[in-house]
């Protein structure tokens, strides 16, 4: 695969953003892209700076990329978390978000992460979900959005949104049978083991 150009998968990180939102994502699509190169995809982490980014609850990520020197991206995920609130109000980030969903063909998100497409107004009008507990923030900041509460992960075509924290890890399988197929991300399902059965 080394003369061949990989498409783009781009996770935006954040200071405050929620981990498993955007490592469950990685997670999966990491291992269907090592595992699998030759399915022509690569996943990168992506902050404004490429300095490291605090998390939610302790961890540090180091980025790949800062937004100067990121490789165009087909596919943009922005995770969700506390960090998405001071975003709302930070219009550079708004901006970037809106420019890099004209430039790729696929735009997600995580959790809260649907907020700040909503403020980017991306989901006008669009079926959408996010976290529980943010279901009346997304439709107070986007009105005419269809917001589906009782969703894992919404598809319309070239946006997904998913629902809080977990849910990136199935629209990320999803996003896999979509970019690939179904038995593709079934062998991705099987190589991470995750095969979840909830104590209650």
């Amino acid at each position: 695969m080394s003369d061949t150009k990989f498409r783009e998968i781009a996770i935006l990180l954040f200071p405050d953003v929620e981990e498993l939102d955007a490592i469950g994502p990685w997670e999966v699509l990491s291992y269907w892209t090592r595992k699998f190169p030759e399915d022509g995809w690569r996943v990168n982490c992506v902050s404004r700076d490429g300095a490291p980014v605090p998390c939610a609850k302790g961890l540090t990520i180091l980025p790949h990329f800062s937004r100067e020197t990121m490789p165009a991206a087909e596919v943009v995920l922005h995770p969700g978390g506390q960090g998405t609130r001071p975003l709302l109000e930070d219009q550079d980030h708004v901006d970037w978000v809106r420019e890099l969903s004209s430039a790729a063909s696929l735009t997600t998100s995580v959790c809260t992460g649907a907020l700040v497409l909503a403020r980017a107004g991306l989901l006008h009008g669009r079926p959408v979900t996010t976290h529980w507990a943010s279901l009346d923030l997304l439709a107070t900041l986007e009105p005419t959005a269809e917001v589906r509460p009782d969703s894992r992960f919404v598809d319309d075509g070239d946006l997904i949104t998913s629902a809080g924290i977990s849910a990136g890890i199935d629209m990320a399988l999803h996003l896999v049978a979509r970019l690939h197929s179904p038995e593709r991300a079934r062998e991705v399902r099987r190589g991470i083991q995750y095969d979840p059965e909830p104590p209650v």
